[in-house]
Parts: C-alpha cells; sequence; structure tokens
C-alpha cells in the first residue's frame, strides 16, 4: 500500500472508531457484562461489541489484510507475518469497567513488520487520534485536523514523563535520570502514546509488558509525529514477533536522543 492509500483507509476508519467509542460507552450506562479471561484479565461485553465494529469495517477496506486482535485467536498462529493490522478493542478495560476515562479504542497497521498508520479514540475524553505517515499525525478536534508535533511544548528545564505506575521500578529510575526528568504522571492504556504525540508529555518508560497490539497504533502516532520509540538497547520495535510479545520501550520526542 502507498501513502495515498494508507491515508484513504485511515481516513474511512474515523467514523466508525466514533461510532464504537458511542456504542462503548451506551453499553457502560446500561451495565457491562464481565468475565475474567484465561490469562486473568478482566474482558466484557463492550471490548467485543467494539472489537466486531471495528474488525467488520477494516475487513472491508482492506481484505487481504489480516487482523490480529486482543480478543480473538484469528490468524495469531499465522508465520512470518510482514503486513497486517493490531487492534486492541478495548485498552484499560479495568477504567472501562469501572467508569474511569483513560481507556481506548485501537488500531495499528503493519507494513514490512513497521507501525505505518494508527488510530486511538478515548470516547470518555472525546479525544480521536491517528496517523498515516511522516508528519502526518493528527487530532480531531470540533471536526478539524490539528497536526501533531510532540516537541512542541518541550522544555529541557522541565522535562515530563508518564508512567504506568506512581511507584518507579530502579531500572525505570536509572533513565528517568539519565533523560534528566523532573516529574511524572500516572497514566494507563494508549492514551500515553497520543499525550506525548501531542506535545504535552515529554515521554514514556517501561519494562517488558503487554502486546503488540497495545503499542501499535500509538507507536505510528508518535512516530509521524516526531517521537522515537526504541527499546532499553535503543533498537527500533518491529512487530510480528513470537506471541506478539512487546520488548522494552523508552517513548521520547525528538528532543531527547
Amino acid at each position: 500500500m502507498n501513502k495515498n492509500e494508507i491515508k484513504k483507509v485511515v481516513e474511512n476508519l474515523i467514523n466508525t472508531f466514533l461510532e464504537a467509542g458511542e456504542v462503548s460507552i451506551e453499553l457502560r450506562k446500561f451495565g457491562l457484562i464481565k468475565k475474567i479471561k484465561s490469562d486473568n484479565t478482566p474482558v466484557s461485553n463492550g471490548d467485543l461489541e467494539v472489537n466486531e465494529i471495528i474488525t467488520k469495517k477494516i475487513k472491508e477496506l482492506t481484505p487481504d489484510i489480516p487482523i490480529i486482535s486482543e480478543e480473538t485467536s484469528e490468524n495469531k498462529t499465522l508465520a512470518d507475518l510482514k503486513n497486517f493490522w493490531l487492534i486492541d478493542p478495548i485498552d484499560g478495560t479495568f477504567d472501562y469497567i469501572n467508569n474511569l476515562d483513560e481507556f481506548t479504542i485501537n488500531a495499528g497497521l503493519i507494513i514490512n513488520r513497521k507501525p505505518e498508520a494508527g488510530l486511538i479514540y478515548a470516547p470518555a475524553k472525546k479525544r480521536l487520534f491517528f496517523s498515516y505517515g511522516n508528519d502526518e499525525a493528527y487530532e480531531l478536534i470540533d471536526g478539524k485536523k490539528i497536526k501533531l508535533e510532540c516537541s512542541k511544548n518541550f522544555n529541557k528545564d522541565n522535562i515530563k514523563f508518564v508512567s504506568y505506575s506512581n511507584k518507579i521500578k530502579p531500572e525505570i529510575e536509572k533513565i528517568f535520570k539519565q533523560l534528566n526528568v523532573k516529574q511524572y504522571s500516572k497514566m494507563k492504556s494508549s492514551l500515553k502514546f497520543c499525550v506525548i504525540a501531542a506535545g504535552e508529555y515529554d515521554g514514556y518508560v517501561a519494562e517488558p509488558r503487554a502486546c503488540e497490539w497495545d503499542i501499535a497504533a500509538g507507536h505510528a502516532i508518535l512516530k509521524h509525529a516526531g517521537g522515537i520509540v526504541t527499546d532499553f538497547q535503543n533498537k527500533e520495535i518491529l512487530y510480528g514477533k513470537k506471541d506478539f510479545k512487546n520488548p522494552s520501550l523508552i517513548l521520547r520526542s525528538k528532543n531527547l536522543v
């Protein structure tokens, strides 16, 4: 797929994401049906309904590209995946089922094992982010595309990171010191990628955890907003790995090199 084709696909998914967000909120209002999966994580009928809405539209738009979703087993045993979608219908299910607002709806398009497009919608915050190429990352605000630039608010004397927990592990604290991080705020879900892409924060650090569908869309958006995504050894993050497991992660503004 060329850039124009990818752009067309992403733009055709925006209304679907907005619709899926409305459905997720309505289902929560009526009361979710909750279960615990085999990996001891929660899932709800909202996760499954959003997954159905998103995957149906993606199949219409790109019928020849496999879809890997957190909530289904379809295509997860395919070998040598290079071009595919990664979907996390609800990232931050704990927040979703507990009436909190940081959960997100996610889809990332992987081409040649690299993230080339992403969409993330935080329905409770009414913030939708998307990208389809370098310098082509946006937030949709009042129906208008607002370009994302991760370094626009950078202040070397007040570097702000987001974190997965209020308690910082020693290895992460070491990286914070190396990058001169002055303050951090706890944030869940892939919204972390988006606020860094928007220049509201400067970075995020995580030890190996979660799976590729948790980060693919955000990786694309941040990369296309001028950000940098590597592992702790400064290596590029590629997709289609065994069991779709993530390595360590450092997200940062391009000013932090």
